[in-house]
């Protein structure tokens, strides 16, 4: 580069918007997007890291998706190519393949290519690059507006995983535009001084657009001359002239008004006024054609409310009419009446009786029309068409019981007719006479009656969690089953396992939020060993985080793994029922919870747990002695030394709720199974045992002579010993928030 042209760069960079020139340039400085980038989270450690994959940056414009790639292009070792899908074509893409050929040969250096609105591609274009990111010529990094699963070849996607971004809130949008006034590449040498009331006119009309706001900002300041002192006063008039109205996302042909006009329907089809009015207003604001509006409630009138009030069609039919001879402005009261009178209206979807019936022609066997409904004009005489057809006018109330169906599909119902206004009514008629042709049916009077749920999948990955979450039994199923479906979990959510044992919750939880990620704590470094070893068949970035130490150490385990890291859910399986600390370990689940954050857990309850002298009739056992063995086996489930039995239900919630959760939801469910009782379980729990191994025996010893006890115990072989018995447990499931 000469002086020359290095000058012309240095004033093209000056010259450049201010949403440009203050474009983040490393994720430490990138503003909002948590849910992808925030610690902990999938995307921010791919690209810490520089591992990342073909990727699909999809969101609304202003938030942040080009400025994402800059990041990445700047943190990353890999050479950057950025391409504009409005400007490339064809040969811009082979030029881009062959110098990223040239620098894997020569210099074993990888290449991103970034593609800016990868939706205005074509298909051909798009065809292109396939061959080029599957053998990993190019990492593609791809932005667009438009929803990816549309716009987007479905082998190019399922090649990449999609990370949607969201509108900025306006905590991020008010920290943009203050640093933009702080910031040497902004306005930070000007002493700019923003008036409060003209920043939050800034952010409200910004609507979540943070370059929306930087160009009204950059409007205020350019526009606005210096005081006597050399500052420039950014009012609240300033600001309402720089930017007066609000920048609705809405686009006629993309995702925003299919998504928009749904809603509309939906509340509608929910009979809620308020909410229709809302996105009518919303569409009509952004420029939407009120035709299109109007014939989506004429379809509505026929489809959602139907003989409920056949008065709808009417109703629309008359406001879109009205519309026509008013126009605009005034054609928006015929317009809002109609979609009121939708709302409100009762509902019936009876209409898609006829869908039914195309269904049925489309699968039955094709048949004749019934002689007696055929055309008599032509051929009465010689075929007998139309004979023994009953005409209704000549019967009373202008109805007749006859078939109208061919044979073999008499007797079968299309229409259902609903409780809701009008059709109420018709629904007694209409049974009342299918009744009556069911019996002429019957009587012999017609033929017999025919009887009337984005990442790319990864089958490798998939299967091997598959085989070693199946590896439990039928009952611990179904206990993960009720842990995670409280939950209300996001793929991009961090989860942390609080007993990871045998990984039975790590490995559900790792399908259930494949862009977050999920941390395990185990209780011993021999568990953690076999658990990092079993995930070590995963991708790099799919793994787990393993810790292993006493729950009681969580906050601490966590820190020194990753400073203040935050968790959306825990989950836990059996993990504190047998702890004496549980009132701290709850309180350290709290300090490690994102706000709005959950914890749930299934807690075998001991308190609760099967006696064993319910399940032997004791023949032999003086009824003295087993009075005293019915208290000594009480006295264990009784004993508040024992934290594994000095707890029931409503203390575990109490805990909860002394540590600030405000939600917690309990369930304790009664189980029961049938379960083998062999001689070597007996032996085991009549073992005298040690000082801190304490057995059943030993605690009947309090009880008991040792004389009792031996007898006791061969009672229970005589009765229990390799017979199976009915064994109850009870679990607890909680939910706290």
């Amino acid at each position: 580069m000469d002086l020359f042209e290095a000058g012309l760069q240095a004033s093209m960079e000056k010259d450049q918007p201010l949403a440009a020139r203050l474009r983040p340039r490393r994720l430490e400085e990138f503003i909002g997007q948590e849910h992808i980038l925030g610690q902990g989270r999938l995307l921010r450690r791919a690209i810490q890291a520089d591992q990342l994959s073909s990727l699909i940056f999809y969101g609304p414009p202003g938030t942040g998706k080009t400025t994402l790639a800059v990041v990445i292009a700047n943190t990353t070792k890999s050479h950057f190519i950025n391409l504009n899908a409005v400007l490339a074509g064809v040969a811009d893409i082979r030029r881009a393949i062959e110098e990223a050929q040239e620098r894997r040969k020569l210099h074993q250096q990888r290449t991103i290519l970034f593609v800016d609105e990868v939706h205005r591609f074509n298909k051909a274009q798009q065809d292109a690059l396939l061959p080029w990111v599957e053998n990993g010529t190019v990492i593609l990094i791809g932005a667009t507006t438009e929803n990816p699963y549309f716009s987007v070849n479905r082998p190019l996607l399922s090649r990449s995983r999609v990370f949607q971004l969201k509108a900025l809130d306006e905590e991020g949008l008010r920290r943009i535009a203050l640093q933009s006034l702080a910031d040497a590449r902004g306005y930070g040498h000007l002493g700019v001084q923003l008036d409060p009331a003209a920043l939050e006119h800034l952010v409200s009309v910004a609507n979540g657009d943070a370059r929306t706001l930087l160009n009204a900002l950059e409007l205020a300041v350019e526009t606005t001359s210096p005081d006597d002192q050399g500052r420039i006063a950014i009012s609240l008039e300033v600001a309402e002239e720089s930017i007066q109205r609000r920048a609705l996302l809405y686009d006629k042909e993309g995702d925003y008004h299919f998504d928009t006009i749904s809603a509309f329907i939906k509340s509608l089809r929910g009979s809620d006024p308020d909410a229709a009015m809302y996105w009518l207003a919303r569409m009509v604001y952004a420029g939407e054609d009120p035709h299109f509006l109007f014939r989506r409630m004429l379809i509505f009138a026929s489809e959602d409310v139907g003989l409920a009030d056949p008065q709808a069609l009417q109703v629309v039919v008359a406001a879109a009419e009205s519309f026509d001879r008013v126009g605009l402005p005034e054609g928006r009261f015929p317009l809002a009446q109609a979609a009121l009178y939708l709302a409100t209206a009762p509902k019936s979807n009876s209409a898609f009786a006829f869908f039914d019936a195309l269904a049925a022609v489309e699968k039955e066997q094709e048949e004749e029309v019934p002689s007696h409904l055929k055309d008599a004009s032509r051929d009465s005489e010689g075929f007998g068409h139309g004979a023994n057809y009953l005409y209704p006018h000549a019967y009373r109330d202008h109805w007749v019981a006859q078939q109208y169906l061919p044979a073999s599909l008499q007797g079968r119902l299309f229409y259902q007719p609903s409780d809701q206004g009008h059709e109420e009514h018709l629904r007694g008629q209409v049974q009342r006479r299918r009744e009556v042709q069911l019996a002429a049916m019957v009587e012999g009077l017609s033929a017999p009656p025919e009887v009337l749920t984005f990442s790319p999948p990864d089958k490798q990955r998939e299967q091997w969690l598959q085989r070693v979450a199946g590896e439990v039994s039928a009952q611990l199923a179904a206990v993960r089953q009720h842990i995670f479906s409280s939950l209300s979990l996001q793929r991009h959510h961090l989860v942390l396992d609080l007993q990871a044992r045998s990984g039975l919750l790590v490995w559900e939880a790792l399908r259930q939020v494949p862009e977050g990620g999920v941390w395990a704590l185990c209780p011993d470094k021999a568990s953690a060993v076999v658990l990092q070893e079993t995930a070590n068949h995963l991708a790099e970035l799919d793994r787990p985080v393993v810790l292993h130490g006493p729950l009681c150490r969580l906050v601490q385990l966590v820190e020194e793994r990753s400073a203040g890291q935050r968790f959306d859910a825990m989950v836990g399986h059996h993990a504190l029922g047998s702890l004496a600390e549980k009132a701290e370990i709850i309180r350290q689940l709290r300090v490690l919870l994102r706000p709005g954050g959950y914890v749930s857990l299934a807690e075998a309850v001991p308190r609760r747990a099967q006696r064993l002298y319910a399940l032997a009739a004791l023949a032999g056992v003086e009824e003295e002695i087993g009075e005293r063995l019915v208290r000594a086996e009480e006295a264990i489930y009784t004993d508040q030394d024992n934290p594994q039995v000095n707890w029931d239900a409503p203390d575990l919630e109490a805990l909860f709720r002394e540590a600030g959760f405000t939600q917690v939801q309990m369930r304790v469910e009664i189980q029961q199974a049938s379960r083998r009782l062999s001689a070597q379980q007996l032996a085991q729990w009549f073992n005298p045992g040690g000082e801190t191994h304490h057995t059943y025996a030993h605690y009947l010893g309090r009880w008991l002579s040792e004389e009792e006890v031996h007898l006791v115990r061969r009672a229970f072989e005589r009765e229990l010993a390799n017979k199976n018995v009915s064994w109850s447990s009870a679990q607890l499931f909680l939910v706290a928030r």
